[in-house]
């Protein structure tokens, strides 16, 4: 380091030249962390020279290198505590849950632009929500990953956007929406969700033409709430089976009738509620018939959420949402880039 800082000031110390650039100033004390152990230095310094140990950049950059790994390593679901086990063992590194998360930082500007990239024609749109248990204020509380899955006109999904909200209230799905059309989304025919509150509300108030498909898995665990006896519920599970397995919407309706009548009697808090809330998962019936399997239900979304799972459930407890935001938008990320490269999930010649 002294001959290199000679060499910036192309002179020697205490030495007088027409040529030098500047003049020594001291030394700087600097702890490096090294594959050899922790390396006290007394760097050198210069006065009216721009210079610094090009050895040190090379050992910053070595640094940024294994930050990135131990983000990479956070990301692929390996826990704060085998990461320290490893950065130890490897360099001699004592890496905290709070480094661990700092480093991961340095991801924040690529996932940011994942968030924040522009969307186009999307066919057909799935939303759906699930909890992280994230600290914030000193107490521990719920916070709601809205997530939206897409498939687009060449048939391949694609993960459209992700949100890290304090509910699933209204107010927080109606931004989520009007995030995904300022990005650019369009010719969305058909929405896919549950029936919950306030992205009912929200759906209704940012794209209130689109036709709304309730999804049928839910409708089913719903209807099993209103059966009169435990034994009854298989019955009732293959009456909803014969109606959207039916080969079109007017045979599927007049099965439903055949339903409500059936139960008018021995289950009438059934029938009212097939009556009122179960055409809603029929919509699927207006479009190609080779696409209602993977529409009727919120499958892709609920797939996305089981992957989501998986890799959250090793944090399990995130130090702020901004750290959940981080770890789930690297994840369907990678799973976004899987999507959109693999096999088209449905042909769309008849849409």
């Amino acid at each position: 380091m002294l001959v290199e800082r000679e060499q910036g000031l192309q002179a020697s110390a205490y030495e007088r030249t027409d040529q030098r650039k500047g003049h020594g100033n001291g030394f700087k004390n600097k702890m490096l962390q090294t594959r050899f152990g922790l390396l006290n230095l007394e760097v050198p310094k210069a006065r009216d020279c721009a210079f610094y140990p090009s050895c040190l950049e090379k050992g910053l950059r070595s640094e940024r290198a294994l930050g990135l790994a131990v983000a990479e390593m956070y990301v692929k679901g390996v826990s704060t505590r085998r990461v320290k086990n490893i950065t130890q063992k490897l360099c001699g590194l004592d890496i905290s849950s709070t480094q661990v998360s700092r480093l991961t930082q340095e991801l924040d500007e690529e996932l940011e632009k994942f968030r924040n990239r522009d969307l186009g024609h999307i066919v057909y749109l799935y939303l759906d929500a699930r909890y992280e248990k994230v600290r914030e204020g000193g107490c521990v509380r719920d916070v709601a990953v809205l997530s939206a899955v897409g498939v687009n006109k060449e048939g391949y999904r694609e993960i459209l956007g992700i949100s890290c909200s304090l509910s699933e209230a209204e107010p927080h799905w109606r931004k989520f929406l009007e995030n995904l059309l300022s990005r650019g989304l369009k010719g969305v025919k058909l929405i896919t969700s549950d029936d919950h509150a306030g992205l009912k509300a929200a759906r209704q108030a940012v794209m209130p033409s689109v036709p709304w498909q309730r999804c049928l898995f839910h409708l089913a665990q719903n209807a099993g709430h209103y059966a009169p006896r435990q034994e009854t519920k298989r019955e009732i599970a293959q009456s909803l089976r014969n109606v959207y397995q039916a080969p079109d919407e007017g045979e599927a309706k007049a099965r439903l009738r055949s339903a409500v009548e059936k139960y008018a009697k021995t289950a009438p808090r059934l029938s009212t509620w097939l009556e009122e809330s179960y055409a809603e998962g029929l919509t699927f019936f207006k479009y190609p018939s080779n696409h209602w399997k993977k529409i009727r239900t919120n499958n892709p979304a609920e797939r996305l959420n089981q992957e989501i799972k998986r890799r959250t459930r090793v944090a399990r407890l995130f130090p702020n949402s901004d750290s959940c935001l981080r770890l789930v938008t690297a994840v369907v990320a990678e799973i976004h880039e899987e999507w959109v490269s693999g096999r088209k999930y449905m042909e769309m010649k008849e849409i």
